[in-house]
C-alpha cells in the first residue's frame, strides 16, 4: 500500500501558498452503495461520519489562484462509519483537497470539491474472523472524495451544505477489493482567521502549450479468487498533452500493460507468452495547479486477448512536476467502480 501514500503527499506539496487560514467541521449522513450483487448483504445502517478540516483561502499570489478564482485548499481528518460497523468497521481518513468555485458571490459560493488521501478500517476481510467483508481486503486504503458544496459567509464565519461521494479501496493490492462507495449529505461551519499568513512560494513551472513523452509504471495486483497471490504489473505509455488554458488541458496516450498474474490464474490455464499483454488508447482531461496536475479520463483496449475485465477503463489521480521535464505520479486505474491497480511511475517530457 505504500504507493498510495504519494497521493496525499502530492496534494500537500502542490498547495503550499499564500492564504488566509481557517477551520471547518462537517457532520455527514449517508448510505452504502451496493454496486455489486455480492455486496447486497452489506448495507445495514445509515453511514454517519464527521470531518475536521484545516482550510486555506488563496489570495491571487500565484497565477493559478486567479485562474481558478481563489479556490479553497487544505487537509481533512475523516472519522465515522460507512453503513455496517459489524462487518466493514469504522473508518478513519486523512486527505488533501481543493474546492473550485462554480458560482461565487459576495456572501455565497458553490464549489466543486475533489480530494485524495488515505483511509483506515479496523475490520478488513479475514477468512476466519470476518469472511463477509467482500468489499475491503486491507486495513490501509486509498480514499477519494468528490462533492458539490454550498457556503454562506458572514464576515469570518460560514455555514456549508454539501453532497459528497466518498470512495475507499486498495487498488486490488490485496483481495477482496470491490471497494466502498458512500454518498453523503453534510452540514458544516467554517471559521477563518482575520489575517493572512505568508509562506514561502514554490517555484512556478512553465511548460510549452504542447508536450509529449513517455511514462513507465510499476505496480502489484492480487486477483480473485483469494489465494492466487500478488504479482507485479508492468506498464508503459507514449503520451501527448495540449494545454488549452492555465487551468485546462487534454492528454492522449497509447498504453501497454502486462499483468503477470494472468499467467498463474486458474481461469486462464492456457495463457502463455504475450497473452496477458493489453494495449489501450486513453483520452483524459488535465487540470493543472502549477506543479501539481490532476488527470481524469477514459480508455479502451485495442488488444485484450484474455479479457479479464470490461473493455473500458478509467484513470484518475495526481502528478507532480519534480523537474520541468519529469513528473512523478500516482493514478488509480479502474473498470467501472472496481479498482484494477494503482499506477506508480515517472513521466519524461521530450519537449
Amino acid at each position: 500500500m505504500r504507493p498510495i501514500y504519494f497521493l496525499f503527499l502530492a496534494m500537500c506539496l502542490g498547495f503550499k501558498t499564500y492564504a488566509q487560514p481557517g477551520f471547518e467541521y462537517r457532520q455527514k449522513l449517508g448510505f452504502l452503495l451496493a454496486h455489486r450483487g455480492l455486496m447486497a448483504h452489506l448495507p445495514q445502517a445509515p453511514a454517519i461520519a464527521g470531518e475536521f478540516s484545516y482550510i486555506y483561502r488563496t489570495s491571487n499570489k500565484k497565477p493559478w489562484h486567479e485562474s481558478y478564482r481563489q479556490p479553497l485548499v487544505g487537509g481533512t481528518l475523516f472519522f465515522g462509519s460507512v453503513g455496517n460497523n459489524q462487518i466493514l468497521g469504522h473508518f478513519t481518513g486523512l486527505y488533501g483537497f481543493v474546492e473550485l468555485p462554480i458560482v461565487k458571490r459576495k456572501q455565497y459560493r458553490l464549489d466543486f470539491k475533489f480530494a485524495t488521501g488515505l483511509g483506515y478500517t479496523n475490520k478488513p476481510f479475514d477468512p476466519e474472523l470476518n469472511p463477509e467483508n467482500v468489499a475491503i481486503g486491507s486495513r490501509v486504503n486509498a480514499m477519494m472524495c468528490f462533492a458539490l458544496k454550498q457556503s454562506w459567509r458572514f464576515e469570518n464565519y460560514a455555514l456549508t451544505f454539501g453532497i459528497d461521494m466518498t470512495h475507499f479501496s486498495n487498488a486490488s493490492y490485496q483481495m477482496p477489493n470491490l471497494g466502498v462507495n458512500v454518498p453523503y449529505l453534510s452540514l458544516g461551519v467554517q471559521k477563518f482567521m482575520p489575517n493572512a499568513r505568508k509562506e514561502k512560494l514554490p517555484t512556478a513551472l512553465e511548460r510549452p502549450h504542447f508536450t509529449y513523452g513517455f511514462s513507465a509504471i510499476v505496480s502489484a495486483k492480487e486477483m480473485n479468487p483469494k489465494g492466487v497471490g500478488r504479482y507485479p504489473v508492468l506498464a508503459a505509455a507514449l503520451f501527448a498533452r495540449k494545454y488549452l488554458s492555465p487551468k485546462a488541458g487534454l492528454e492522449a496516450s497509447i498504453d501497454v500493460i502486462y499483468k503477470t498474474s494472468l499467467l498463474s490464474h486458474p481461469s486462464y490455464p492456457q495463457a502463455a507468452g504475450l497473452d496477458p499483454l493489453q494495449i489501450g488508447v486513453f483520452i483524459g482531461y488535465v487540470q493543472p495547479f502549477d506543479r501539481l496536475h490532476f488527470i481524469y479520463g477514459v480508455g479502451t483496449y485495442l488488444r485484450d486477448v484474455l479479457q479479464p475485465d470490461e473493455p473500458i477503463y478509467i484513470r484518475l489521480g495526481s502528478r507532480y512536476a519534480v523537474r520541468p521535464n519529469l513528473d512523478a505520479f500516482a493514478t488509480l486505474k479502474t473498470h467501472y467502480a472496481k479498482a484494477d491497480y494503482m499506477e506508480l511511475g515517472l513521466a519524461y517530457h521530450f519537449k
